[in-house]
């Protein structure tokens, strides 16, 4: 069984940073051999991938929408890694998955999700 805890999700305004937290568990769960990659899903929309970084950390992938303002990083001896969010637009705002799995952006890809950490907008 493996366990993907995000936290660090609250009200942020706009242009403000934030930075998540994705903790994986799991007596066979590797931590290193697995991507680690984000999504986001507003109210009333689908799913999106945001980000991923590979197992080693060497390589990191972003949707465009975010890329230059957000950065995905892990430690591998230390577990979690992070979502770190910057020049927040009102784009961004949404509950934020982590997900491990493969090199994939897809959703269905991944068969280990987190219950994921909102991050709405304050007015």
């Amino acid at each position: 069984q493996v366990q993907l805890v995000e936290s660090g999700g609250g009200l942020v305004q706009a242009g403000g940073s934030l930075r998540l937290s994705c903790a994986a568990s799991g007596r066979t769960f590797t931590f290193s051999t697995y991507v680690m990659t984000w999504f986001r899903q507003a109210p009333g929309k689908e799913r999106e991938f945001v980000g991923r970084i590979s197992g080693s950390g060497a390589l990191t992938d972003y949707a465009d929408s975010v890329k230059g303002r957000f950065t995905i990083s892990r430690d591998n001896a230390e577990n979690p890694i992070y979502l770190h969010l910057n020049k927040l637009k009102p784009g961004d705002p949404a509950r934020y998955y982590c997900a491990a799995g493969g090199w994939s952006t897809a959703r269905e890809a991944y068969n280990y999700w987190g219950q994921g950490t909102p991050v709405p907008l304050s007015s």
